[in-house]
């Protein structure tokens, strides 16, 4: 019996990334950028997990979610930048056919579940406001567990399907990718077998997170500005702005390159512009968001003095 090779019919066995721009003088600039990103982003959101962890004042569902989103922002940095910098610095940026296809999978479960997780935020969200009452009843521990377990599972799942799809196709012709990471659309370009099943699925998988999401968060931020237009004090209208402002921005970030990278026309120069913005998609909002959570936010600031009191003293 011959033993199951990953890279099942195609002749291709490994993929050239060609990277974020060709251009000689932005190399060296570019490598020394993405590093420093890279730092920012690992330190920024294991402080943030760390702040979260040891603060007992923090152990409440807001945060339990906001762990999380570290989490998987946290993940982001080791399956894009290994291979990121080497394009800079490196004549052929060279991955294996099962490296192409296990970045691919990480990509499509960290994408999905992030999108899942800021859903539950908005719910958790709406419950706070419209429901303060009832929050610690209808957001408890078990419920959040269940959330957060969904998410993954939902980001799993669309991952499998995702891959599945794509190492069922031949590779036969041209190895070299047009980006600095293994996405659906370049390696679906490269494909020299039918690629109507992949998109197809593709469609319908990503149409059902983002409808899915979407209106779940239009729904829950609809709610909650319906409840704050019929609050009496400016105080409470304050204080609700105040406990969504973090969530806004985030959302608006992660959904809007998102959109600006996946949404554009077909053309040569579109191609770029894609790759352009999907480093802010990959690299800039996993950077961003522990930044906007410990600014706009009074208990993550409070329980980083007390961590740094611990610590000096």
């Amino acid at each position: 019996m011959k033993p199951m090779a990953m890279e099942n019919n195609s002749s291709v066995t490994e993929f050239i990334l060609l990277g974020l721009t060709d251009q000689p003088e932005l190399q060296l600039p570019l490598f020394f950028l993405f590093l420093v990103n890279y730092a920012v982003t690992m330190v920024g959101n294991l402080s943030l997990m760390n702040l979260i962890f040891l603060n007992s004042h923090l152990h409440t569902p807001m945060y339990f979610f906001l762990f999380n989103l570290s989490v998987i922002d946290f993940c982001y940095s080791f399956v894009f930048t290994p291979k990121m910098p080497m394009s800079f610095v490196s004549e052929r940026n060279i991955i294996s056919f099962a490296g192409c296809m296990t970045q691919l999978f990480f990509f499509c479960f960290l994408v999905s579940a992030e999108c899942f997780v800021l859903t539950a935020m908005a719910y958790d969200r709406y419950v706070a406001i419209c429901q303060p009452l009832l929050y610690r009843v209808i957001m408890s521990p078990r419920v959040c567990s269940l959330l957060m377990l969904g998410s993954y599972l939902m980001g799993f799942a669309g991952a499998m399907v995702h891959t599945g799809c794509m190492i069922r196709l031949s590779f036969c012709d041209s190895n070299v990718i047009n980006h600095y990471m293994c996405d659906i659309l370049p390696l679906l370009q490269l494909s020299c077998s039918s690629t109507h099943v992949n998109e197809l699925v593709s469609s319908v998988v990503v149409g059902t997170v983002v409808f899915v999401s979407s209106l779940i968060i239009l729904i829950s931020y609809a709610l909650i500005l319906y409840n704050i237009l019929h609050m009496s004090s400016a105080k409470g209208w304050s204080k609700a702005m105040s406990t969504c402002g973090s969530h806004i921005v985030t959302v608006g970030l992660f959904c809007g390159f998102g959109l600006l990278t996946h949404v554009k026309p077909s053309t040569a120069g579109a191609v770029g512009e894609g790759k352009f913005f999907s480093v802010f998609y990959t690299f800039g909002v996993p950077m961003l968001n522990p930044l906007i959570y410990s600014f706009r936010n009074k208990d993550v600031k409070l329980a980083l003095m007390r961590t740094l009191k611990r610590i000096t003293n």
